[in-house]
């Protein structure tokens, strides 16, 4: 008899799982930017969240891109405290009865918090991608392959579940990833997407984890 394959669930953090309560790097920098807000982080999304370390030259080059003056970049500022939204640990509980639980989110090397968040979330978060770690940022394709690839496991068997809909969503679209969007009660940007790719839409954590422990009973057919 032939073993169901692996299936995969990964997860953003912040806006999905919880929030960082105060501002961290990418907000400070926002902030001082007279770029929108928008492009600031679309930007940083690039030049900042992806690099393992801060650097002279990498400081250097957002802040060119940025348009901030080099003192002002924050320097030795530490995680903010990362608060759980209610329900996220029983959410996560009955995700990992059926799948294997990772995280993959967009975050600056300094916020990131790795250690943090293994203690919130352990057992059952087995992993964790941050943009930082894997050197893409969603809604690049290439940060869902990463994940997909370390962990061998298809396309097919994997189910993304984040609150961005350009970020998690169109990008687990066009990873050719099941995704599902925490909408939070807002409304669906695209139809379409809901229609011809089969987007699952969630009010909150707790009814994404019914989506897929549906999926997970249907062999996500």
């Amino acid at each position: 008899m032939t073993a169901t394959p692996l299936l995969l669930v990964t997860v953003d953090v912040g806006g999905t799982l919880g929030i960082a309560e105060g501002p961290g790097l990418t907000m400070r920098l926002a902030e001082a930017s007279p770029l929108s807000a928008v492009r600031a982080r679309e930007v940083m999304r690039t030049s900042l969240h992806t690099q393992p370390a801060l650097t002279d030259t990498v400081v250097a080059e957002v802040c060119e891109a940025l348009e901030v003056p080099i003192d002002a970049f924050p320097r030795d500022l530490p995680p903010a405290p990362f608060r759980l939204f209610p329900g996220t640990i029983e959410a996560l509980r009955r995700v990992s009865a059926v799948a294997t639980v990772v995280t993959l989110s967009n975050v600056t090397c300094v916020d990131a918090d790795t250690e943090g968040l293994r203690g919130l979330l352990s057992p059952w978060v087995s992993d964790y991608f941050p943009s930082c770690r894997i050197g893409h940022t969603k809604p690049d394709p290439r940060a869902f392959r990463a994940v997909v690839d370390h962990l061998d496991v298809r396309p097919d068997r994997v189910i993304h579940v984040g609150d961005d809909w350009a970020c998690d969503i169109v990008g687990a679209v066009e990873s050719g990833i099941r995704a599902i969007w925490i909408s939070r009660g807002r409304q669906v940007p695209d139809d379409s997407l809901v229609v011809d790719h089969g987007v699952l839409v969630a009010t909150d954590l707790a009814a994404a984890a019914t989506h897929i422990t549906r999926l997970a009973a249907g062999s996500l057919q």
